[in-house]
């Protein structure tokens, strides 16, 4: 009488006991490559969720998907990948406690984006953020210009961290809203306070055309002195 239910098959799927060698190492092949892809992505590849909460998700929703659907998998190859990821994760995850330099290789650091009301160029551009982007995750904390804020980083999980200036101490800055950065121009009628469209720093400027010290921009916009609402 043949079986219902045929261990071996269910198990192994027909492949000899030494593939599951072979699976280790195609699950480590495969974490490293996770990893490193999702670690060049930038920070708006991760938001929310940490390199490894992400290694994790992927490579274990695969080894436990396929063995539900496919009869060709076996379910020792699949618990060997739980094994090695898992194994692997809690590893990598003792040595960024205990390393800060490997921490910061796999998991990079928090970048400062804004100091002092203005945008850092070179940081933001690491960031992998559009402007469009980080001006709409600005706005949904209440921002209403840069001259509101004085430090914001990205931090590793990509969230954003927002450090306020007190009402008293708001200083005229770059508005953040799309209609108000359309009105930007190259050539000033008037003398007077103005902030580059780019990064946002301040200049009394005469009228005429300019570019900014800080980056080189060439176009201007009338900064916003409101107070913050909170």
């Amino acid at each position: 009488m043949t079986e219902i239910l045929d261990w071996e098959r269910i198990l192994l799927n027909d492949m000899p006991v030494t593939f599951l060698l072979e699976v280790v190492l195609r699950s480590v092949v495969m974490f490293v490559i996770i990893t490193i892809t999702l670690r060049a992505s930038g920070k708006r590849g991760i938001k929310q969720l940490s390199i490894f909460e992400l290694v994790l998700i992927i490579g274990l929703g695969s080894a436990a998907g396929d063995p539900m659907f496919y009869e060709d998998v076996g379910i020792l190859p699949a618990l060997t990948v739980f094994i090695v990821i898992i194994s692997l994760y809690i590893g990598i995850t003792k040595l960024t406690d205990k390393f800060r330099w490997f921490e910061l290789i796999l998991e990079g650091k928090p970048l400062y984006v804004i100091r002092e009301g203005n945008l850092i160029m070179d940081s933001f551009k690491e960031s992998g953020l559009s402007k469009d982007e980080f001006f709409s995750e600005l706005r949904q904390q209440n921002v209403e210009h840069l001259g509101q804020v004085k430090t914001v980083l990205i931090e590793t999980s990509g969230e954003i961290s927002i450090l306020f200036y007190p009402d008293e101490e708001v200083k005229p800055g770059l508005p953040i809203f799309p209609h108000e950065l359309t009105e930007a121009t190259k050539d000033i009628p008037l003398s007077g306070l103005f902030c580059c469209s780019q990064c946002g720093q301040l200049d009394t400027l005469p009228a005429g055309t300019h570019h900014c010290s800080g980056c080189t921009c060439e176009e201007w916009v009338t900064p916003s002195q409101s107070k913050r609402i909170a």
